[in-house]
């Protein structure tokens, strides 16, 4: 499960993923882990800014498409540029779900759902491990 070299920029040895990366971020990022429910630190989190890729800090969120979906994961309407997240097809654990990754380190981040509110309808489930919040002022 991984991404075309063509749609990657940032390329590391999985000895240099681990040496960047904690270990709970690596297990999400570069072994499609996920952490538990309600124990991540952006569930709650309501502050003003862009959520960006931990693994290499390419924007992904902004949290003015954050809302509460009750699932235990921060949830998004959609990403900041479409050009930023990709998607794949995920058929482990017995079921069939789209995965979400980013498409600067082929990083997973979490899954989408069509259950979310509008306007996209969409629901991107991300493991807060795998961002990284950068604070901006309110609007």
């Amino acid at each position: 499960m991984t991404l075309p070299k063509d749609t990657m920029n940032v390329e590391r040895t999985d000895e240099e993923w681990r040496q960047v990366l904690t270990p709970e971020q690596y297990a999400v990022l570069r072994q499609q882990g996920t952490e538990p429910p309600f124990t991540g630190a952006y569930v709650d989190d309501h502050t003003p800014g862009v959520y960006a890729c931990a693994g290499c800090g390419t924007e992904l969120f902004h949290s003015d498409d954050k809302f509460d979906s009750g699932t235990g994961w921060p949830s998004f309407t959609r990403p900041v540029l479409d050009d930023n997240v990709g998607s794949r097809e995920d058929s482990t654990h017995g079921m069939r779900r789209i995965e979400v990754v980013c498409k600067s380190c082929g990083g997973h981040l979490g899954h989408v759902f069509p259950d979310g509110p509008g306007p996209t309808g969409m629901r991107y489930c991300i493991n807060s491990c795998s961002l990284q919040h950068v604070e901006t002022s309110a609007k």
